[in-house]
């Protein structure tokens, strides 16, 4: 059976769709076969992301209305075989999202797939509280910033109290913490939380922590998952964060403040 992995937060603007391709296109490039899915009805930015916007025809409200097969609606990534991208729908309502709907699309794909990476909107719309529904794992994504980690912490417990494992009394869902736009620099004079802060507000385990970058930024506007740069801080962060989910231990990298050599020093960069 598939592991379902949510990624979500409480609040807008933090990385959750950067973070899900990311983290959908390391697993499969480990030779995992993986689906992510776009749980935004009505915005629909992941294909964007994922470089397939044009290749969309049918979308997860296809799939749930029985207008369109799961196939079909399925676009394979053209960089890696293992992963497979279901959009989500621009012109239908969120309330177009059933719980036995959105069920039965994630059974048949647990049938073929090893991960299933829901890609959450923020908040606790019905998107959201569709995409958490099913999850065994979830990556809760915030900012190092009050109100971030505040809205954050909101969604813990949403995910403990409203998952179809709290309703069936069964384990809970595995909660893992992702920080992302992590800057040492702002850290240290006082402008961002830092991760001990951080981890203290929301006592998670923490799965990664993803510097501030503009590779995230040029990554997103050229349809490319960010993991792929591996040459970028932002990359290689992401490929750290996958690998730590699958068992290995690793230590956090870009938690200080990189020490400029001499010719940055000498022309102040």
């Amino acid at each position: 059976m598939a592991r379902i992995i949510v990624v979500t937060s409480g609040k807008g603007g933090v990385g959750k769709t950067t973070t899900g391709a990311a983290f959908a296109m390391g697993l499969a490039l480990r030779g995992n076969r993986t689906a992510v899915i776009d749980f935004d009805v009505g915005l629909r930015n992941l294909d964007l992301v994922m470089g397939c916007e044009r290749r969309v025809v049918y979308d997860f409200v296809n799939v749930i209305n029985g207008e369109a097969k799961l196939n079909q609606a399925l676009i394979r990534d053209k960089r890696c075989q293992d992963l497979y991208v279901l959009p989500a729908s621009q012109t239908r309502d969120k309330e177009a999202l059933t719980k036995e709907g959105v069920g039965r699309i994630l059974d048949e794909l647990a049938e073929s797939f090893d991960y299933i990476v829901c890609d959450s909107p923020a908040g606790i719309e019905r998107g959201a509280t569709m995409a958490m529904y099913y999850a065994d794992d979830a990556v809760v994504v915030t900012n190092p910033e009050v109100s971030s980690v505040r809205d954050s912490d909101r969604m813990l417990g949403i995910l403990a109290s409203k998952s179809r494992r709290a309703e069936q009394d069964a384990e809970p869902i595995k909660e893992y913490l992702l920080l992302t736009r992590y800057s040492p620099q702002r850290v240290k004079v006082g402008e961002m939380l830092s991760v001990d802060d951080v981890q203290e507000i929301l006592s998670l385990h923490l799965l990664g922590v993803i510097p501030e970058s503009m590779a995230v930024l040029n990554a997103s506007n050229r349809g490319v998952p960010v993991i792929l740069d591996e040459e970028s801080d932002a990359g290689q962060a992401y490929a750290d964060v996958v690998a730590r989910y699958l068992g290995e231990d690793l230590p956090h990298r870009f938690l200080e403040e990189q020490k400029k050599g001499l010719l940055s020093r000498l022309f102040r960069g």
